[in-house]
């Protein structure tokens, strides 16, 4: 099982997401182990190509990237000052009073960041709270403040204007640079692009960044090949039968893999050299089927994701987003990176 991950493809893809906000810093999301795609190897690539703030979920995810980048690139913690976390060589972004006033008593004069709720409900100061720190926090000189639209992914949701609104409410004045931006905000426009940007999903080849360049090709070895005559089934539950003599090949993949069982029965397909070949029967744990009748030879790996088939395609089909589909792709992958 092979997942090829394209560098350059993502480093084209910072760039393009960069320039449509040239009066802000671009920053680099890697999260989650770069969307499952490795940060050890995109955020170099992206160190190389101009990108100095990097931000992580976690303290552990930091840490682990901090020998692999130099002492002027930025890891920024997403979850803040949490109780016991190793924040050396990081950047918390301090997401209530509790973990401000922890990290100024356990950090002094180490750097930090704010980050504000304007509307998500999820992290970030209240204004009640805000107003409350205010003065103590910027007399500390946050290295900037942020927060985060939740439906970007929608142009014309009200929520965004709103978000905005509120945050320039609580901001304007503050003298301290400042993000509110992801993929999703860079794509609303200058007005919500402020200092410093944080394209996240759109480096990986995914929606919304409907014009990124695909990043990820991910090849699935054929086991075995069969032929299914009329009235026998394929797989678990017998859910498909064949109406014909069908040439069926079984793949290693499975849901362990990532590869969700919700897209059983629904039409998708594997690929050889773009030709498509139906998924039949349910995904297993470790195990595909695909109708590889029209093929006149059977290749030693089928693509799910290609040119033929993106990330958002399969998550279409498995009822969630490409988001949810990169980060699950599972371990057993041979990850290779161009």
């Amino acid at each position: 099982m092979t997942l090829h991950i394209d560098l350059q493809a993502i480093v084209a893809n910072w760039k393009a997401l960069a320039a449509k906000a040239p009066g802000a810093r671009a920053a680099a999301v890697v999260k989650a182990d770069a969307y499952g795609l490795g940060a050890v190897k995109v955020a170099p690539a992206l160190y190389e190509a101009g990108a100095r703030d990097f931000f992580v979920a976690l303290a552990s995810e930091g840490r682990a990237l901090r020998p692999h980048l130099p002492e002027d690139a930025r890891i920024n913690v997403l979850s803040g000052h949490m109780e016991g976390a190793d924040l050396t060589g990081l950047v918390p972004v301090l997401n209530s009073p509790q973990q401000f006033f922890r990290d100024r008593a356990m950090r002094p004069g180490k750097p930090f960041a704010i980050q504000l709720d304007t509307g998500m409900n999820r992290l970030g100061l209240e204004a009640g709270e805000w107003a409350a720190i205010r003065a103590e926090v910027l007399a500390a000189k946050p290295e900037f403040i942020m927060s985060h639209l939740a439906c970007a992914d929608e142009p014309d949701h009200p929520a965004n204007a709103a978000q905005l609104a509120a945050f320039r409410a609580m901001t304007d004045d503050c003298g301290v640079p400042r993000s509110l931006s992801a993929t999703g905000g860079i794509l609303l426009g200058p007005e919500y692009h402020f200092d410093l940007v944080r394209p996240g999903i759109g480096l990986y080849g995914a929606l919304p960044f409907a014009k990124a360049q695909p990043v990820v090709r991910l090849s699935l070895p054929v086991i075995q090949t069969r032929t299914v005559q009329p009235g026998e089934f394929v797989g678990y539950s017998a859910t498909w039968t064949a109406d014909a003599p069908r040439r069926i090949a079984t793949v290693a993949a499975g849901y362990a893999d990532g590869i969700l069982r919700s897209v059983s029965s629904k039409g998708i397909s594997l690929y050889a050299a773009g030709v498509a070949c139906p998924i039949v029967g349910r995904v297993s744990m470790d195990l595909i089927t695909a109708d590889v009748t029209g093929l006149a030879d059977v290749p030693g790996e089928l693509d799910l994701i290609c040119p033929e088939q993106s990330v958002d395609r399969v998550a279409e089909y498995a009822g969630t987003i490409g988001y949810e589909i990169l980060t699950s792709l599972g371990h057993r992958y041979d990850r290779t990176w161009r």
